[in-house]
């Protein structure tokens, strides 16, 4: 990325994602390779199907509600809003909605996320 530039990121449209959450792509560019960002958004009750992605390490930044995430065999633990969670690549991961409300989270992933990096570990794939 060789220009400095503003995008409207947070205006982007929601879509559904097979992991069961609604994705809102803020910023993955293939010019910057280096990170990708988006809001995730788990409706209340619902749990994201375990993944793991390739070669990439995802944060979690959590914004609104609260949630239970699972990372690997160590993490297993309540998320609330200014939590940040680590998730190193191919680590096991899901996050529950415990909330009455939305939870909404920023992924962070580096280097920046591209589908192929995406493996469904669940044990009733689709």
């Amino acid at each position: 990325m060789s220009e400095p530039r503003v995008t409207a990121g947070a205006g982007s449209a929601e879509s559904w994602f097979r992991e069961n959450c609604y994705i809102s792509e803020w910023w993955n560019d293939a010019g910057d390779g280096d990170v990708s960002v988006a809001r995730a958004r788990v409706a209340s009750g619902e749990t994201t199907r375990l993944h793991r992605l390739h070669g990439i390490t995802e944060r979690y930044i959590i914004l609104e509600g609260r949630g239970r995430v699972r990372v690997g065999s160590r993490i297993n633990e309540n998320v609330r809003p200014g939590d940040v969670v680590v998730i190193p690549p191919l680590v096991a991961q899901q996050i529950t909605n415990i909330g009455r409300s939305d939870l909404v989270f920023l992924a962070i992933c580096t280097p920046r996320f591209i589908p192929e990096a995406y493996e469904d570990i669940d044990v009733d794939e689709q």
